[in-house]
């Protein structure tokens, strides 16, 4: 196995997910050079620094900031958290890439939902919109680029705050899923096929890797699953959209941005378009994915209240 020379890291330590601050540290686990790029200085940016990362300040789409990232980089690792500049963010690394870059591989973050979207697509999210883009972009580029599909996050707010508050309360998770099956993947397997292929990119270059949790069910299946962990009863209830929107989501305090994209998913899944499984992770990784009984399990202090 090939030990790559610096890996360059964006996204790192902001925002939903949070998959390029576990990236860094399974790099670091295994003695790799790893630069993070960051967004603001801090307190995050220090215990990067404690990890021995070498940690840059700068804006995505600032040129001259991407620039400095990638000076002396062989491998990146793209990441970035839901905003309205994620086009322009893509795009402003692939040009910078290749005019100053000598990347053997660039690994980016993208979405499921993209494997079912073309040219004329519109029924789906801004940012997934943004997400099928940048794909494009990246493509067009000529780089040697790996694109990794995860399905939903199961560390995003539908799973965890927003379904913790309504277990609380009433021992139901509330979604607007109808009888449509999800398969959602927690942030650890993802940021391990990510380090797996930074570390030996070949074999993936020019691929799409679709990665998914490890069954596809309806709600009530994924009930049942944290009932298990949680040892008491937990029930799927169906509301309507518009009533979701206005009760649970709206008190989240997520932001328009993000409100927009988690309604449009919701929906998605009402339509059954989040039914998808593969055996990817454990294809790549040589361990299967989690399943959300043990996810959960790995999580109760956060349902605890």
């Amino acid at each position: 196995m090939t030990e790559p020379g610096l890996v360059l890291v964006t996204g790192v330590g902001g925002g939903i997910g949070g998959v390029g601050s576990k990236v860094v540290a399974l790099l670091r686990q295994h003695g790799q050079l790893v630069r993070a790029m960051v967004h603001h200085d801090g307190d995050s940016a220090d215990a990067l620094r404690a990890l021995g990362v070498d940690v840059v300040v700068g804006d995505l789409t600032r040129p001259a900031d991407v620039a400095t990232a990638l000076d002396s980089v062989q491998r990146m690792f793209f990441s970035m958290s839901l905003a309205p500049s994620y086009l322009e963010a893509t795009t402003t690394a692939a040009t910078v890439a290749r005019a100053v870059g000598e990347l053997d591989a660039l690994v980016a973050i993208s979405q499921m939902t993209v494997s079912q979207m073309d040219a004329l697509s519109m029924s789906e999210s801004h940012h997934q919109r943004m997400h099928w883009l940048s794909e494009q972009v990246l493509n067009w580029s000529g780089l040697p680029v790996v694109h990794i599909r995860p399905t939903l996050f199961l560390d995003n707010p539908l799973f965890t705050t927003v379904a913790a508050r309504s277990i609380a309360d009433s021992g139901t998770i509330r979604l607007p899923f109808g009888t449509g099956r999800t398969s959602p993947i927690v942030v650890d397997d993802i940021a391990r096929v990510v380090a797996t292929v930074l570390t030996e990119p070949g074999p993936y270059i020019g691929r799409a890797l679709e990665l998914t949790g490890r069954r596809s069910q309806d709600m009530n299946g994924v009930a049942d699953e944290y009932a298990r962990a949680l040892g008491r009863p937990v029930s799927y209830v169906d509301i309507p959209p518009e009533a979701w929107a206005k009760q649970v989501l709206a008190a989240a305090n997520l932001g328009p941005y993000v409100d927009e994209h988690l309604a449009t998913v919701a929906r998605l899944h009402r339509e059954n378009r989040y039914d998808r499984m593969t055996t990817t992770v454990e294809e790549i990784t040589g361990q299967p994915a989690e399943s959300v009984e043990e996810f959960v399990t790995r999580h109760l202090d956060l349902f605890a209240g």
